[in-house]
């Protein structure tokens, strides 16, 4: 929390020498051990009393089940941590070096026998598309044409206002 290193220290206690005097410098650090024992024992109580309450409040289950919730089993991460550690693992020499093992005429028969099946397969003729008739859809009623009234303006004009001439700056 503080960074105070022992050169740090070392000042503070020549300083606390030099201004309280060697007569009041243990009667201080006595006194000062005593707060900050206090102190620290108000904080561990204040931190008890917060637990007591989280756990009476029901916290701790709520955490438990948000754990559950988001564990990497409950969300399938375990089946896509073991699939990457497969690939991971996974060499390609290895599957060179087992084909090359394998007899060479368990694979020419392999190939043969999937060539020949292509090859003797009857050919497939393309369906013809399927033939839709038309039907005649029934016209579609005209919208009758907006016929718009013309605005009359019954309000009297106005009338002009004659304006007065500005006086002239002497």
């Amino acid at each position: 929390m503080f960074d105070i290193g022992w050169s740090e220290l070392i000042m503070i206690g020549v300083v606390a020498l030099i201004v309280v005097g060697p007569k009041d410098l243990p009667e201080m650090f006595r006194t000062l051990g005593r707060f900050t024992a206090k102190a620290r024992s108000m904080a561990r109580d204040f931190s008890r009393a917060m637990e007591d309450v989280a756990k009476e409040a029901g916290v701790d289950d709520v955490a438990r089940d948000l754990r559950k919730a988001t564990s990497p089993s409950a969300m399938g991460l375990d089946a896509l941590k073991t699939s990457a550690t497969k690939f991971e693992n996974w060499d390609p020499m290895r599957s060179v070096n087992a084909l090359q093992r394998t007899p060479k005429a368990e694979v020419d028969a392999a190939l043969a026998k999937t060539t020949a099946a292509a090859v003797t397969a009857p050919p497939v003729a393309p369906a013809p598309p399927p033939v839709v008739k038309a039907e005649a859809a029934p016209p579609r009623p005209r919208p009758e044409p907006v016929r718009r009234r013309k605005v009359v303006d019954d309000r009297p004009a106005r009338r002009a206002v004659p304006r007065k001439p500005l006086p002239k700056k002497p």
